[in-house]
């Protein structure tokens, strides 16, 4: 027994040096490498929508196709090279004139975060931004290698936004790092094919998957809402919020999930998806003020309410 316990003493000594010595980039790595594991995990065994292997298998193979081509060309050099312009820039921009370093890093967080709220908002508004970013939404299957379903042109466009801010605000190297671990840790989550605990009121706070899948939808008039991507503070602000349940995932027509293909597509306008057929809006408006009455208990007397609040956020 005694030996046993000195084996184990033993080995997390080892551990805490090992971790010791490691940098704060390479500890995030793994934590959100063990994020996605976990997240994979729960959705092929819990899922929130039920796919088939086939369909799961479809997807996976060809997100991390992406990923690792992505990866090679771009994604590796992205965060090395706005740290270093984290470094150089560091004590020349806005927060340089506040003392504070929590009003430093809030502002660091809230600034990337709304910063990424706008460029996704204009990804869906101009043909040019969609063409780059339809590739990311024609995935039928969403689930949490969605999170890395993007165009390398895009992630080039992502890439120069953050350096912009960098530049601007003169974001420290830290700070920039637990951003960018912040924003990839809620990007997986809200793609996962996952029920949430507790997620309507975690929906108050941050895009939860629920959010998220409404923003999938084949239909444009949900996909251009839910933007947010940590917070929902700004889709709440600018009244982009809607909970409801999508018709369908991805877009309108079929395109070839092929390597070569995803990549081609995203360097073609076609257009955006379909407005909502008439048909369908009294059903959708039902189904969203069903939901709001749900969450609160179905209380009577707020009915009309539901229905003209459900009605905004879909037609807006």
């Amino acid at each position: 027994m005694l030996n046993e316990l000195k084996s184990s003493i033993t080995l997390l000594e080892y551990y805490l040096s090992w971790l010791i010595k490691l940098s704060s980039g390479s500890i995030a790595s793994y934590i959100l490498i063990m994020f996605f594991m976990l997240l994979v995990v729960l959705e092929l065994n819990s899922p929130r929508e039920k796919l088939s292997i086939n369909q799961v298998q479809s997807s996976y193979l060809s997100n991390i196709k992406l990923f690792v081509f992505n990866s090679l060309i771009i994604s590796l050099l992205s965060i090395p090279s706005l740290l270093l312009l984290a470094s150089h820039y560091a004590d020349k921009g806005l927060l340089n004139t506040i003392s504070n370093p929590i009003e430093k890093i809030v502002i660091s967080f809230l600034a990337m975060d709304l910063m990424l709220y706008c460029l996704h908002k204009a990804c869906h508004h101009f043909d040019c931004l969609w063409m780059l970013h339809k590739v990311h939404h024609n995935d039928s299957y969403l689930n949490v290698t969605t999170a890395f379903r993007l165009h390398f042109l895009e992630i080039l466009l992502i890439i120069s936004m953050k350096a912009l801010l960098v530049l601007v605000l003169g974001i420290e190297q830290t700070w920039l790092l637990a951003n960018e671990a912040i924003i990839a840790f809620f990007t997986m989550l809200h793609h996962s094919n996952i029920v949430l605990l507790a997620e309507e009121l975690f929906g108050w706070i941050i895009i939860t998957p629920y959010l998220h899948r409404a923003h999938h939808s084949i239909l444009r008039n949900e996909h251009d809402l839910n933007y947010g991507a940590v917070l929902s503070l700004w889709d709440r602000l600018f009244r982009t919020l809607a909970e409801l349940k999508p018709m369908g995932i991805g877009v309108e027509g079929y395109v070839s999930q092929d390597f070569i293909d995803l990549i081609s597509c995203g360097l073609t306008i076609k257009d955006k998806a379909p407005s909502i057929q008439t048909a369908n809006l009294d059903h959708m408006i039902a189904e969203a003020a069903y939901y709001k009455a749900e969450k609160r208990n179905f209380n009577p007397g707020n009915e009309l309410q539901d229905w003209l609040d459900a009605k905004r956020e879909i037609i807006g």
